[in-house]
């Protein structure tokens, strides 16, 4: 078995606690010791010995709202109408842009062809492409005439379409089954609208019968459900069906945040703020200046998710990052800017929100006893920092400061030798 020792390192361990110096021993997938200062761990004639020369020692960030579907265009009918094959590839080669920013797990919020997800995940599971461990998505399902139905009148194919679309129960039914027999990990639906669409961030139009149906199934079947959910009413439907993961809720009144308080254990909260922020701020060189962006109603929503947020955060629920990456001008890569989104419109402290990417990942990953932290029997995925992430969070926003990153105990970037 592998034995891989980082000595001299300045270990992050993302349970809390203040960094410390100290050593992490890796045997094959896993942590086996974590000590504290130099020296103190027993090391074979066959480990490798890592000098991390003071560096930081940290586990592996969590995305919680990944779309690798999305290939970095400028609009919906961009990203669907891409051709399979050249989608596949796409995805397979943005997942590795992932893992080379460090982030060792990603959450899919979504894809744009049915198998997409499923298809990308297999191949990293399989060792053929590398990537992040990944929870396939389903497409978006949308309620007619909702958001992502792109169906025309004159052309009323569904396979046009950028969602899935249903109309009632039994068509929700199917749908749910359809995805989980393509092997999806979540199961998506969209809950409201969303700007940019013509569609009010407000709408909520699925009714209760048909969530209801769509968790129904899908705990049945044992697969978790994820919601686009801008509205107050879309939040409290996530409430009030057990939708563990929440996608936006920008508008969640106190009604909402009530609900989701009691009930914070189960539920996830990944608001999409590089798309508010960037949409709202530079997006100018795709016909979104920032007047254009206030009359969508996007500054307005950037404003009250600010304010939402922050009592999020307050009442303890839990708050990840997830920008809804992927478009033209939230281009894949550049996620880790999200950490100092949480700081800068949550309220978070650059403490809290390493952890938010880390140990609260390892939570939604729904490995919450061996990925997120560094710690004994954990999986071993690592990242080592050159500088203080905790003193300068946007140090994770370059490539050349990820000395070292690894994977269920492999290097994905080796360190340089010394």
């Amino acid at each position: 078995m592998t034995e891989i020792l980082f000595t001299n390192a300045r270990v992050f361990d993302a349970t809390g606690a203040q960094p410390f110096d100290g050593e992490v021993l890796v045997k094959g997938q896993r942590i086996a010791q974590v000590r504290h200062g130099r020296h103190n761990i027993a090391r074979g004639a066959a480990t490798q010995v890592i000098d991390a020369a003071g560096a930081f020692l940290m586990p592996g960030m969590t995305e919680a709202h990944t779309h690798f579907g999305w290939n970095d265009q400028p609009t919906l009918a961009a990203i669907q109408m891409m051709p399979p094959e050249e989608h596949t590839l796409w995805c397979i080669r943005v997942a590795k842009r992932y893992l080379d920013m460090g982030w060792t797990s990603c959450v899919g919020a979504a894809t744009a062809k049915p198998r997409l997800d499923v298809v990308t995940r297999n191949a990293i599971d399989s060792g053929d492409f590398p990537g992040p461990r990944y929870l396939a998505a389903s497409q978006e399902i949308a309620h007619l005439g909702g958001l992502g139905d792109m169906s025309l009148p004159h052309l009323p194919f569904q396979e046009l379409s950028f969602a899935h679309v249903v109309s009632g129960p039994e068509e929700m039914r199917k749908a749910v089954r359809m995805f989980v027999k393509f092997g999806v990990d979540q199961i998506k639906l969209n809950l409201s609208g969303e700007y940019i669409t013509g569609l009010p961030a407000e709408l909520t139009p699925f009714s209760d019968e048909e969530v209801a149906m769509a968790t129904a199934e899908a705990r049945r079947l044992g697969k978790r459900v994820a919601a686009h959910a801008r509205s107050a009413e879309s939040v409290k439907q996530c409430v009030r069906h057990g939708i563990e993961v929440i996608y936006h809720a920008s508008f969640a009144d106190e009604e909402a945040l009530d609900m989701l308080e009691a009930n914070k254990d189960r539920h996830f909260v990944a608001p999409g703020l590089a798309w508010l922020v960037n949409t709202c701020f530079h997006a100018k060189d795709y016909g979104i200046t920032t007047e254009v962006a206030t009359q969508m109603g996007y500054m307005r929503e950037l404003e009250a998710a600010a304010d939402t947020l922050q009592k999020m955060h307050k009442r303890g629920i839990r708050v990840l990052p997830g920008g809804d990456y992927g478009f033209a001008w939230v281009p894949h890569g550049t996620n880790a800017k999200d950490l100092e989104y949480l700081v800068k419109y949550v309220g978070m402290t650059p403490m809290e929100s390493l952890l938010a990417a880390t140990a609260r990942g390892g939570d939604i990953m729904m490995k919450p006893h061996e990925l997120g932290q560094i710690r004994e029997g954990f999986l071993a995925d690592l990242l080592l920092v050159d500088g203080d992430p905790l003193q300068n969070l946007s140090l994770l926003q370059e490539a050349d400061r990820l000395l070292a990153i690894m994977k269920d105990g492999r290097f994905h970037k080796a360190p340089r030798a010394a």
